[in-house]
Order: C-alpha cells, then sequence, then structure tokens
C-alpha cells in the first residue's frame, strides 16, 4: 500500500500549507534548462516525454519547468530511474517531485532525497522509494 503524498498547498507536519514552488524553491523554464544543458530545446522535450526529467506547471503564468537541482552541468545522475520506481508504484508527477523535495531522516542525513541522489547515494533512495511507492 503506498504512503499518501500531500497535494499541492497540503497541510505539513507543522500545520502550515507547503506549496510545490515554495518546496522546490528554484526552477527554471524549459528553454532555460536548454541553455544551461547546451542542447536544443527539442532535446529538453524528449527528456521531458520519455521521463528523463521531470517539469511541472508552476508560477503565475503556469509555465513549464524544472526543477533547477535536477540539473548539475547534465541532468541529475540516477534521476530517470528513481522517477521510474516512483512512478511505477502509481505517483503523478507532481507526488513525485514534492517526494523528492520533502525532508526524509530515513536518509541519515536528514536531507532531501533529490540531496542523496546528488550525494551518490542512488541505492538508499531507491530503497526508500520503493517502500514508499509500493
Amino acid at each position: 500500500m503506498s504512503e499518501q503524498i500531500p497535494g499541492p498547498g497540503a497541510d505539513t507536519q507543522d500545520g502550515a500549507a507547503t506549496s510545490i514552488e515554495a518546496l522546490v524553491g528554484s526552477w527554471l523554464p524549459v528553454p532555460d534548462v536548454a541553455e544551461r544543458l547546451g542542447v536544443p530545446l527539442s532535446q529538453v522535450r524528449r527528456m521531458l516525454e520519455e521521463r528523463e526529467l521531470l517539469g511541472l506547471r508552476v508560477g503565475e503564468r503556469r509555465i513549464l519547468q524544472v526543477p533547477e537541482a535536477f540539473l548539475d552541468e547534465t541532468v541529475l545522475h540516477y534521476l530517470r530511474g528513481t522517477i521510474t520506481v516512483l512512478a511505477d508504484g502509481g505517483m503523478d508527477d507532481e507526488e513525485v517531485v514534492r517526494w523528492l523535495f520533502t525532508a526524509d531522516d530515513t536518509l541519515g542525513r536528514g536531507g532531501t532525497p533529490v540531496d542523496a541522489l546528488r550525494d551518490g547515494f542512488k541505492t538508499e533512495v531507491r530503497r526508500r522509494a520503493m517502500e514508499t511507492a509500493f
């Protein structure tokens, strides 16, 4: 049975509403992602279609944007497989992004799953993703 993931504006543990925009913090519009990666816009759109990256419609104008933390010089290593595990468990894109950016004490350092992926702890993040999603 999957754990319930709060939706946009859902109450957090301290009772305050947290939007997905605030939880993630820094977002990049798709053209900026292409520029940052040095690839054509069509390649970024393909990455989104193939779920190598996730983007959500956020902000005042509701334009498609990608969390900046998903990128270094390239797309964050191990992100695609983690997205797949969570999506296969029934999470939609917003739930996946929320899960990746929500602090998780079971990961040891009390960081977020995306921080743990950035630090190279793929196995532990995927294990936790499987427990959450299934």
